[in-house]
């Protein structure tokens, strides 16, 4: 039975919400939050975030609760010596209701109040390897929040170019979580480093175990510890190079990517063929699914946060592109539809929860 669905879509032209009553027919509503560029975008019941902003327009989240947006910068700034916020760029949600949110440069607050002030975590900006820590392509962002759905003392981080950290005490303290995942880009002798990774997403799969997925620029991984130790799971994958990842709502070897073709050779799909490839082994094995989507000259991107799935039963799954089209799967990818186009670049995709 169809269930209706909400999608919350970041783009660089203001938040949109689009709406279906059974995965089918579909409405759209935007841009919101004043047409500002907005990375991101997260909501439970009525209430809606999004976040970004830009050093002109100054930087903040706005909330949503009924039909109005509101918006807060309230402590969302740079501690003494370090260099200006400049936006932001992620959201996540805690278990004990905490609201989280990640800057440029990269930094880590934290809401008690739904939004409408923030509190800098200190211990994760001057961690001790901060200094090898270096801007990617789009500097050094915080760019991915994976919250515990049941211990709020839990969370993973995604900082590029750093890695993966994690906490088991709510921010008190971190470690960097990078073991096994290659850095093709350093020197031989820096292989091994600590930091330095260009993690590009990164998701936990439901259940009790840690088990988590990664996109990373050097290769697709998964860890069965929490981070502590990575495992490549690129085999079967037509590259080694992608932004999004996402995990089946209720199995937790079921994930999907969309690979591009390379860091400097376009970042589309590869051969201009669209394909998301979807695997119910934990990566072990892929599939490539297209049924629906472009056969040829498409040459968009799918950025890091721009792929949801939703709980229904099947899943769900969505993608945007910075070409402005949005995809969706009412079958977990089996066939495809565009859904709208012409939009704005689509940062993020989000379901409402």
């Amino acid at each position: 039975m169809s269930t209706p669905v909400t999608l919350l879509l970041g783009t660089n032209k203001g938040a949109f919400i689009a709406t279906s009553p059974d995965g089918a027919d579909w409405s759209l509503s935007g841009p919101h939050c004043e047409a500002w560029p907005i990375n991101h975008v997260i909501g439970t019941g009525d209430t809606v975030w999004a976040c970004g902003g830009t050093d002109w327009q100054g930087v903040g989240v706005w909330r949503r609760t009924g039909s109005g947006w509101t918006w807060s910068g309230t402590g969302i700034e740079a501690g003494d010596g370090q260099d200006k916020i400049n936006t932001v760029f992620s959201l996540g949600r805690g278990a004990d209701g905490a609201l989280y949110t990640g800057t440029r440069p990269a930094a880590l607050f934290v809401s008690r109040d739904e939004g409408q002030t923030w509190t800098h975590l200190p211990a994760l900006t001057c961690h001790e390897t901060r200094d090898g820590w270096m801007p990617g392509g789009a500097g050094l962002i915080l760019h991915t929040i994976v919250t515990h759905p049941t211990d709020p003392a839990k969370l993973w981080v995604g900082i590029s170019a750093a890695g993966v950290f994690a906490t088991e005490d709510g921010g008190t303290t971190w470690e960097p979580r990078n073991t096994g995942v290659r850095m093709d880009f350093a020197p031989e002798d820096q292989q091994d480093a600590p930091v330095g990774h260009c993690v590009h997403n990164a998701a936990r799969a439901p259940g009790e175990a840690d088990l988590l997925y990664q996109q990373n620029h050097c290769g697709m991984y998964r860890s069965l510890d929490g981070g502590r130790s990575w495992q490549s799971m690129e085999n079967g994958l037509p590259s080694t190079f992608g932004f999004p990842v996402a995990v089946h709502p209720r199995e937790a070897g079921t994930v999907w990517l969309m690979p591009m073709n390379g860091d400097s050779t376009g970042r589309y799909p590869p051969g201009g063929t669209a394909r998301v490839w979807k695997s119910t082994d934990g990566g072990s094995s892929w599939r490539g699914m297209g049924a629906g989507l472009p056969e040829k000259d498409a040459y968009f991107t799918v950025l890091r946060q721009a792929m949801a799935v939703d709980t229904g039963d099947p899943a769900g799954v969505y993608f945007g592109t910075s070409s402005g089209s949005l995809f969706a799967s009412r079958d977990e990818g089996e066939s495809w539809n565009e859904i709208f186009r012409h939009l704005p670049v689509i940062l993020s995709v989000e379901t409402l929860g």
